[in-house]
């Protein structure tokens, strides 16, 4: 039980941390995703990229910061 509060606690003062970045990611997709991998175009598709040039603004959060980081040769990624 304390072991699961403690983890609790660490998660919160992860997210607390997280809350000082910025809030925002603006991600632009500038290579094609045909002939990539199929884990590539899956984050692609997570990321709500469908086309070259295409701008989203994403939360940053671990999770999406993962896909970026997947497939970071063809993203150009600002903060907001």
């Amino acid at each position: 039980m304390l072991t699961k509060l403690l983890l609790n606690v660490d998660y919160l003062l992860i997210k607390l941390q997280g809350d000082q970045m910025s809030n925002k990611l603006s991600v632009t997709m500038t290579k094609s995703r045909f002939g990539r991998l199929p884990n590539h175009r899956a984050c692609l598709k997570g990321l709500g990229l469908r086309k070259i040039n295409q701008t989203v603004e994403i939360l940053n959060t671990p999770e999406n910061r993962g896909m970026i980081n997947k497939v970071a040769y063809m993203l150009k990624v600002e903060e907001v």
